[in-house]
């Protein structure tokens, strides 16, 4: 017989529910009792070192307009697949549509896999769904996002204070009115960008201005497009722009330099993610680097100690960035 909770519950006499929150280390259940626990799992095999056989990247895909041909995640792809390898463990890449009818099914089919750990890319991610992979007694870390009242393990980049410093750096060359170039599609790390950005203008009493916040595509063509229609239109220019990533920011800048509107002279702008292409752009683009080979590596070590010791207490690992200047952001012209 299939050894499951249920029968865990059946040999040491505790309810299911209580049988669940031990092995995951949640709160409610008293140290003798979860130890009790843990050690009938480990006696009738629900519990081995061996039992993990591969890891499966789980891609969350709602909108797909964020994941979509973006050099950020690219990389980091290639950093867990890298990383899995050199440790010995098979990377399995699962793509999940949210809104395909089967979904239910494909996540049940996920979730009851014993012989594979998971590490979710929960970029689009939202938090009705994140519930049920919380649940769940598989090995699993949650890359790229993170829930506050959900219990995860989870490794992510930090968003706020990293768009704050950039806003703070505007102000420091003597900038006033600083924009911000949103996403158009709903995600975390979107939500806190945009926090870190209101926090960086209320640290130097700088003023948010509604029309200096645009909601863009995040695809270099798509923000272009959109862009070059706003400005032949007349819209009014702030002095600089903080964008969601770099993908949009650079669709900012062709449109700009489209027009003959300066960059840096007349408009700073700076991005997130430092892809590949910002560093070769005319000017350069000023950007929040991400350590993206480091992120995917640490979120498979996470895993792999989480595989070994199920019962870990759940941390939430945030990665640092670092800024980058390049040739995109200046003092703002004299009037």
């Amino acid at each position: 017989m299939k050894v499951n909770i249920k029968k865990i519950s059946e040999l040491s006499g505790f309810s299911p529910a209580t049988v669940s929150n031990a092995l995951n280390n949640k709160k409610g259940v008293n140290h003798d009792t979860a130890m009790q626990i843990l050690a009938i799992a480990k006696e009738c095999g629900y519990i081995t070192e061996n039992k993990i056989k591969s890891i499966k990247l789980v891609i969350y895909h709602d909108s797909g307009k964020i994941l979509s041909d973006a050099p950020f995640f690219n990389n980091l792809l290639e950093s867990v697949t890298t990383a899995c390898r050199e440790n010995g463990m098979e990377a399995k890449l699962v793509n999940l549509y949210r809104h395909d009818a089967d979904y239910e099914q494909q996540v049940e089919r996920l979730l009851e896999d014993p012989s594979a750990a998971i590490l979710l890319v929960g970029t689009e991610l939202n938090e009705n769904d994140a519930k049920t992979f919380a649940q769940t007694d598989i090995p699993l870390v949650l890359l790229d996002c993170n829930f506050a009242d959900l219990p995860f393990h989870a490794v992510l980049m930090e968003n706020r204070h990293s768009v704050s410093r950039a806003v703070s750096y505007l102000a420091s060359l003597g900038h006033e009115r600083i924009g911000y170039l949103q996403g158009d599609v709903s995600s975390p790390n979107g939500d806190e960008r945009y926090e870190g950005y209101e926090q960086g203008m209320a640290k130097h009493n700088l003023t948010v201005e509604k029309k200096y916040l645009f909601s863009l595509p995040v695809s270099i063509t798509g923000a272009y497009e959109y862009f070059d229609g706003l400005i032949a239109k007349g819209v009014e220019l702030p002095t600089a722009f903080v964008a969601y990533n770099d993908m949009v920011a650079l669709g900012v800048m062709q449109a700009l330099q489209k027009h003959h509107i300066r960059v840096p002279e007349d408009v700073s702008v700076i991005g997130f993610d430092d892809i590949e292409f910002s560093a070769v752009f005319a000017p350069g683009l000023t950007t929040i680097k991400v350590h993206t080979k480091e992120l995917g590596e640490l979120a498979v070590q996470k895993l792999l100690h989480l595989a070994k010791n199920p019962g870990s207490i759940h941390t939430k690992t945030q990665m640092y960035t670092d800024f980058v200047v390049r040739g995109s952001t200046a003092a703002p012209a004299a009037d």
